[in-house]
């Protein structure tokens, strides 16, 4: 397995242009062979936009079953704040408009991995 920090990026996760820089380092890893550990550990806050561009608009990319198969997340907590990474996951995840019709795959994608 590669393990995927995102606390290499700070530990807000919160702009869209944050989202695209690290999805396009996350990119090469889900080539690879290895199952990627997308670890969110320290991580204080994931806004729905980051989190659209970085985590969702990877099903632009690849098929759900592919993204189920070559990633697992590890670290999604909630933040001792009213912000919660896992929620914003989980909330994103169900309602990003990137492939319609697979809302449901998409949430118990997040449930199974968290």
């Amino acid at each position: 397995m590669v393990v995927f920090k995102f606390s290499n990026y700070g530990d807000s996760m919160g702009t869209r242009l944050l989202g695209a820089q690290i999805r396009a380092d996350l990119r090469p890893l889900l080539d690879g062979k290895e199952k990627v550990v997308l670890d969110f550990s320290g991580i204080d806050t994931v806004t729905n936009s980051f989190a659209d561009e970085c985590i969702a608009k990877l099903l632009l990319e690849m098929s759900l079953d592919e993204l189920k198969a070559k990633t697992t997340f590890t670290g999604l907590t909630p933040a001792p704040t009213n912000t919660d990474s896992s929620e914003s996951l989980t909330f994103l995840l169900y309602k990003s408009p990137c492939c319609p019709g697979e809302n449901t795959g998409r949430l118990a994608f997040l449930s199974n991995n968290a």
